[in-house]
């Protein structure tokens, strides 16, 4: 059964927001096109960014990063017409970033994460998948590429690569 892995990335997702500080809280809300296997679907997320911590005296730095995702079904041709499910996606990882404040480069990222995904589709079909993003964060907004898969470690799985631009608040 799905649900286990689900409610397991979302107790673990719940424990990293209570254990992290709400002051330092970046909540971006984006949205885009998704696209596997040449065809195209509506995506949106929600995401939450906590208090950057540095690596120890490095140059580097991390940040808790939590994320509710969703992506539009398709019917697809040529697949006999079989269409997919809306497919929900709850993970939870580390926005990774160098350099300090005053850096042009702070403002890129990369973020892992681990997610549990309700749903299945030909590119997304197994309960878990790795969630890939690179970016750049601004004050007030985002912009990032992001790429959902499960790694071929569970069978078939084409995988989603989208585009995202998203509206940033912190709390």
């Amino acid at each position: 059964m799905r649900f286990p892995l689900f409610r397991t990335v979302a107790a673990l997702a719940l424990t990293g927001i209570s254990a992290t500080s709400m002051a330092a809280t970046r909540i971006e809300i984006s949205g885009g096109r998704s696209y596997s296997d040449g065809h195209g679907t509506n995506s949106a997320f929600i995401e939450g960014v906590f208090d950057e911590r540095r690596i120890g005296s490095s140059r580097f730095s991390w940040a808790p990063d939590v994320s509710v995702g969703y992506l539009d079904g398709r019917n697809v041709a040529r697949y006999g017409n079989a269409a997919s499910d809306n497919v929900w996606l709850l993970s939870g990882g580390a926005r990774l970033r160098m350099g300090t404040e005053g850096d042009w480069y702070h403002h890129l990222f990369w973020t892992a994460q681990v997610a549990a995904q309700k749903g299945r589709t030909l590119a997304l079909s197994s309960a878990g998948e790795f969630v890939n993003s690179i970016g750049w964060q601004g004050k007030q907004w985002t912009f990032q590429l992001r790429h959902v898969s499960n790694a071929g470690l569970d069978g078939a799985n084409r995988g989603e690569t989208m585009a995202l631009i998203g509206l940033a608040l912190d709390l």
